[in-house]
């Protein structure tokens, strides 16, 4: 396996949970309902400011170089991206760390962590994609060109991290533990979605 498969083989098994994950019921769930724009800066905030502490912590704690300094400047983007989010709304309490970032946090294999930050990534995509979307139904384009280059940064951080782990994995094994990370950040944010949604008395599963 190479990482261009590996990518191909995450999505296509976690197909119907990220799709679920892109659909507008995730923003709905991300905001316990309240869809309005502060809202949806809360929301987006919360899950910058708990990413760059998630890989400012790996990079702390990495032995292996390379990933360390990769996880360090993914938390610098993300620190950034924190304070372009959060900027728009007045004293952002930071609110409790999202279930896929629990997740990510009980990693301590570089292997693991790799393959995790690509289900991070992939389900990140959808929100990103949906808070664009959101924006650009409020007729705020430069507010939904914001979450657009957020997406983008997402997408070079991903390709970054394939390029370190086709470097590190050497057996199937290997592509196993990455793929077990993957699908398990994946899992973990799509639990928290239908949780939240199923609390307030909403099916999850039709994608709308």
């Amino acid at each position: 396996m190479n990482s261009e498969e590996f990518l191909e083989v995450v999505r296509k098994e976690n197909e119907t949970a990220l799709s679920r994950l892109g659909s507008s019921k995730s923003l709905y769930a991300a905001t316990n309902g309240e869809m309005d724009a502060d809202e949806v800066f809360r929301a987006a905030a919360d899950s910058e400011h708990a990413a760059a502490r998630t890989f400012e912590g790996w990079a702390d704690d990495e032995d292996d170089t390379d990933a360390s300094e990769l996880f360090a400047g993914i938390a610098d983007v993300e620190n950034d991206h924190y304070e372009r989010v959060s900027g728009k709304v007045d004293d952002h309490d930071v609110g409790d760390v999202p279930a896929l970032h629990e997740y990510l946090r009980g990693l301590d294999d570089t292997t693991a962590r790799l393959g995790g930050f690509v289900g991070r990534t992939l389900a990140s995509e959808k929100s990103k994609k949906q808070m664009t979307g959101f924006f650009t139904g409020q007729a705020d384009p430069m507010t939904a060109q914001l979450f657009r280059d957020l997406k983008g940064d997402l997408g070079d951080q991903l390709d970054d991290t394939l390029a370190l782990l086709g470097e590190r994995c050497d057996s199937d094994e290997d592509w196993e533990t990455a793929k077990e990370a993957a699908e398990g950040a994946i899992t973990a944010a799509y639990e928290e979605y239908t949780d939240s949604l199923e609390s307030m008395g909403v099916n999850p599963k039709p994608v709308c």
